[in-house]
């Protein structure tokens, strides 16, 4: 990323402002605003998360907020309820009091005098959410919003449930919440009430997988703050954008096709990061993209913002298997709106262990599977984090405990865009079990590397908010949605789908083994092909070189460490996935603020006991300054039975050397078809 420090508007130093709110509380931010708005007033962009804009984001935003501000914009990063240095307790995400919240910073940003009166919100993943959540509101300044890695629907995709499966990022993110909302604020910034804030975060906190975990199907729970419920509730222009390694990439496409405003879809390589930071490269000038979208709605310039293919995504190339990448290659492709007319549904029917081409007729037959737990130990991350190596690796190991179907070597290159699908005539053992669909991109020397998946629940084989448990051996008609990909299969590789019955520790398995029976010749796999030939009407304009403001100077104490390892005990049979985060120790130098994490997540099993599956995450977050320091402990651990989800909790809290503060939380919870 390309540094700048020469932008169009002088920008005035970040200061640390505090909102009120109506019931008396106030909300922490920072803001940087251009030197030339206190006679020039202009427009305010707010981004809303609970990541501590003090220190802990404090480098990332310091990129973006002031490289916008310097393009004649009032920035204000606020820290959430309960986070950061702002009163209250966080107890949930994106809650009615949160909105509430929000609302009233977009009010006080519109009523100052170096404000036009007119804002927008962007983010991402929390920040994106929420963007899109609020501007469901409808809160009169808002104009524009642009949101990164986020989703409309909280149950069906988010990193809770997938095909009304229990993901395991449900306990990891639990954790990092648990984690976040029990830290302290700053006394330079709150002064000696910082222990009677601290204090109450403290009395108030829970695993947050405790509440996630009480609604395992879809309910008003999560029915609240899905904009999928009301599409129309939007009213502002939108610019949506996520990565192919992420896990949010399937929201972009139902905006793009459900809303009813101005608005662009973009979907490159990358992780969970924006896009000017994006990894797997390559990045782009996307904050010259957001600049452009906001002058053309909140500054009324016709700049052609909306102009062009409404989606924009990187049409990957084939790789070989990795658990990371620098780059990917490939290309960026236009749809001029989406559902797009260039892709076209190609339906394959399954035979005995074979994709068939299209329109042959295969004879039906039988074919059974009974995945050991082992199957999804290299799925890597629901989401990739950049935190390599979190990413799938060689699916062949994978695939010997998988019901494996395959196309013959490709004549022609074939590309695919948007969500492939698997319709299945199936029955399963049991009246719980599970589906796994993967798709994989076969190379002539038998490296696989998975392209996408998707994952069912069959007791949700019809909806999310009635499961019904299956009858054993009735064969019922399912669909598997995948997640979206855009992807080209060379001429030489094969095309490869593979069903499995489990997919742990991605996704908790169910209580018991079930074996699943799926019958050929009905069964397909459906294909979202986007003929090479058909490629973009109209030259693409090319994004420029990503570029940003100079991050803000922070210092490198400790080194980190990151691992991620897979072990499997033969004599017990114990199989373990463990992953290390550790971020060092770094000084915030303009704050002289010292910040360590910590997380380390276990995910285990014994052989193919469906009982044993077990998950741990624990974090420890410290913070110092001039000989006054905190550290945070907290643990959650996840165990089940055939009936039941066991939550165990702990939370330690020291000031300097002395624990403070200690509970623990043990809680059953009935597994609810799941």
């Amino acid at each position: 990323m390309r540094t700048v420090s020469a932008l169009p508007h002088e920008v005035r130093p970040a200061e640390t402002v505090r909102i009120p709110m109506p019931d008396g509380a106030e909300l922490a931010a920072r803001l940087w605003r251009p030197v030339s708005s206190n006679g020039e007033p202009v427009p305010a962009v707010c981004e809303a998360i609970p990541y501590r804009q003090r220190d802990l984001t404090s480098v990332r935003d310091s990129i973006h907020h002031p490289y916008l501000a310097g393009h004649g914009y009032a920035c204000l990063r606020l820290d959430l309820r309960g986070s950061g240095d702002s009163d209250g307790v966080l107890c949930d995400e994106y809650t009615e009091q949160e909105h509430r919240d929000i609302e009233t910073a977009l009010a006080w940003l519109a009523d100052q005098p170096w404000c036009t009166g007119r804002t927008g919100l962007m983010g991402i993943s929390w920040g994106g959410f929420a963007g899109l959540q609020v501007a469901a509101r409808r809160p009169p300044s808002l104009g524009a919003i642009v949101i990164a890695s986020f989703t409309d629907d909280r149950y069906a995709d988010d990193m809770h449930y997938m095909g009304g499966c229990l993901l395991s990022d449900n306990l990891a993110e639990a954790g990092t919440m648990f984690a976040y909302s029990t830290l302290p604020p700053d006394p330079t910034v709150v002064g000696e009430r910082w222990r009677e804030m601290w204090r109450e975060r403290l009395e108030h906190a829970e695993p947050w997988i405790l509440k996630w975990l009480a609604h395992q199907r879809r309910d008003d729970y999560w029915r609240r703050a899905s904009v999928c419920e009301d599409y129309s509730a939007v009213q502002v222009p939108v610019f949506a954008s996520s990565g192919w390694a992420d896990g949010y990439s399937n929201a972009v496409f139902r905006v793009l096709e459900h809303l009813d405003v101005p608005r662009k879809g973009l979907i490159g390589p990358w992780s969970h990061k924006y896009p000017h930071l994006g990894v797997p490269g390559p990045a782009i000038g996307y904050l010259q993209e957001v600049v452009r979208w906001f002058d053309r709605w909140l500054k009324d310039r016709e700049n052609g913002a909306e102009d062009g293919p409404m989606l924009r995504t990187w049409m990957q190339e084939s790789v070989p298997p990795s658990t990371a990448y620098e780059e990917r290659p490939g290309r960026w492709v236009g749809e001029p709106s989406w559902p797009s007319p260039h892709v076209r549904p190609a339906e394959h029917a399954l035979a005995r262990y074979r994709i068939a081409p299209v329109g042959a007729r295969i004879e039906p037959c039988e074919v059974s599977v009974q995945s050991p737990l082992s199957v999804g130990q290299f799925a890597g991350k629901w989401a990739s984090y950049n935190a390599p190596p979190d990413l799938p690796y060689d699916q062949r190991e994978e695939d010997g405990g998988s019901l494996v179907f395959e196309t013959e070597p490709l004549a022609e290159r074939c590309e695919i865009l948007g969500a492939t699908a698997v319709e299945l005539d199936v029955a399963a053992s049991r009246p719980v079990a599970t589906i796994a669909a993967r798709l994989s991109d076969v190379a002539p020397d038998g490296r696989a590397t998975r392209v996408t998946y998707g994952l069912l629940n069959l007791t949700h084989r019809d909806r999310d908010d009635d499961p019904e448990p299956v009858e054993p051996g009735a064969f019922q008609r399912v669909r598997v949605q995948l997640n979206g990909a855009a992807q080209a299969f060379p001429p030489g590789h094969r095309i490869r789908l593979s069903l499995s019955s489990s997919y742990w520790p991605l996704a908790w398995p169910p209580p018991e083994p079930a074996e699943l029976t799926v019958r050929t010749g009905t069964s397909c796999l459906v294909l979202p092909v986007r003929p090479t030939a058909e490629d973009d009407e109209v030259p693409l304009r090319p994004f420029d070189e990503p570029e940003g403001a100079p991050p803000a100077p922070a210092t490198q104490l400790e080194p980190g460490e990151n691992s991620w390892t897979v072990s499997r005990d033969l004599i017990d049979y114990r199989s373990v996935l463990e992953i290390v985060k550790d971020g060092g120790v770094l000084r915030h130098d303009d704050t002289g603020m010292t910040t360590g994490r910590r997380v380390v997540e276990r995910y285990s099993s014994v052989a193919d006991d469906f009982a044993s599956p077990r998950g741990d995450v624990e974090w420890s977050m410290t913070f110092a300054r001039d000989g006054w320091s905190t550290r945070t402990v907290t643990r959650t651990v996840l165990t089940c039975t055939p009936e039941t989800f066991e939550v165990h909790g702990h939370l330690d809290a020291y000031e300097g050397e002395h624990r403070t503060f200690s509970k623990d939380w043990a809680r059953s919870i009935p597994r609810d078809l799941l």
